[in-house]
């Protein structure tokens, strides 16, 4: 778990740290018009929603271990290249091929459908908090670095996390464990019960199939195409994140006092992220842990589109982060427990689900004013149909 969400986090870290090298004049330095910027955002999930699928098949055939390390060993690289990027078209390239795949399938063949959530959550701090001290980490190197070297702060940003992502990919190549029955620091008899527990709590357990098999039994089932239009709206409505601290820099601040200020609705979040999946497991109850998240969110959101004071502003946007990062690893849990018969169907039926999920973040950067707002309102009242519709018909 401590090896998957370093993972994470770094990831995300990676992933976010476009959206604050904006504010150290990235778009002035590569000559990127808001369309461009917009579109260097969305291509990086095109090419995370092509390799989700394949990746998610191909990791029940080799040792994750090897397979994940090997993976952000890549993307380090690639993240570290972004600061070699001249132009539009530069940017756009190395973008493309940023993204981790299978933390989600892994943490599903340790932990029973009660606990998933709760460890989902956890490992989702790690995007969470990434975002939170990803303002506090640009602001320290875009203070103390630019032009260092004849190097302007935001290459600086992509060359240093890029350097401590490759390092950490290294080393996870020895922590990582590949499935209960061969994790080295478990004894004979622990690896037994880690092994069979998951077996006993699997709904319909059978043995495993092909990948293929695994992959079109889970095309085959209805729920998936119900908890991946759930999703889909969900992360619809988390797609502020990629415009946050320019959302923050309206509030009239510095732009150091603005990185800092996008740090405490994050923190507070995934704190709440946490105890709410813990309910969700404790109590066994999905439905209303899911519908009660959105409607906070859906209050954050007005609230946000209804003022212009600056505390009641900053406010909405705890309040919409709190309702809208709270759900993911329900929604998650909630597939890895009923869609999980084989090792095979599972993993492809949460590749479909996230595959369909995270293409929301292809078409939500590209909106005009208030529109934004309208959406995200729609995505929500959206989600909580779906939520309701698999709720009648698979818990």
């Amino acid at each position: 778990m401590p090896t998957l969400w370093l993972m994470y986090w770094l990831n995300y870290l990676d992933r976010n740290a476009i959206a604050l090298a904006r504010l150290n004049d990235l778009e002035e330095d590569l000559n990127l018009s808001s369309s461009e910027y917009q579109t260097c955002v969305s291509i990086l999930f095109v090419g995370y929603l092509l390799g989700q699928v394949p990746s998610n098949m191909l990791i029940t055939r080799v040792r994750p271990s090897w397979y994940m390390s090997g993976c952000m060993a890549l993307w380090a690289v690639v993240s570290a290249l972004t600061a070699l990027a001249k132009d539009f078209k530069g940017l756009l390239l190395v973008r493309f091929f940023l993204g981790v795949t299978g933390a989600l399938y892994m943490l599903s063949i340790f932990y029973t459908r009660k606990e998933i959530a709760t460890r989902i959550s956890i490992l989702y701090t790690g995007n969470i908090l990434a975002t939170a001290f990803a303002g506090l980490i640009a602001a320290g190197i875009f203070h103390g670095m630019d032009n260092l070297a004849g190097i302007s702060g935001w290459q600086w940003l992509f060359i240093l996390q890029g350097a401590v992502t490759f390092l950490i990919a290294v080393l996870s190549i020895f922590t990582l464990p590949d499935d209960p029955l061969v994790t080295r620091w478990l004894t004979e008899e622990e690896r037994t019960l880690a092994h069979e527990r998951i077996v006993a709590d699997t709904v319909g357990a059978r043995h495993q199939t092909s990948t293929f098999s695994g992959l079109k039994e889970a095309a085959r089932d209805p729920k998936i195409w119900l908890f991946a239009f759930m999703q889909h709206m969900h992360l619809a409505a988390n797609g502020f994140k990629n415009f946050f601290p320019t959302a923050v820099e309206t509030l009239g601040f510095s732009t150091t006092i603005t990185l800092v200020l996008t740090c405490p609705p994050y923190l507070i979040a995934g704190l709440i992220s946490v105890v709410w999946s813990w309910s969700s497991g404790r109590f066994n109850e999905r439905t209303w842990h899911i519908t009660i998240a959105k409607a906070i969110a859906i209050f954050g959101f007005i609230l946000g589109c209804a003022t212009l004071n600056t505390g009641a502003r900053y406010f909405a946007m705890v309040v919409f982060a709190i309702g809208t990062y709270a759900v993911n690893s329900i929604v998650l849990g909630w597939v890895s427990s009923t869609c999980g018969q084989t090792k095979e169907k599972k993993a492809s039926s949460l590749a479909i689900v996230n595959t369909i999920a995270n293409a929301s973040f292809v078409w939500t950067p590209v909106y005009d004013g208030h529109v934004l707002e309208c959406c995200v309102l729609a995505c929500l009242c959206g989600q909580c149909v779906g939520n309701e519709d698999v709720a009648y018909s698979g818990e």
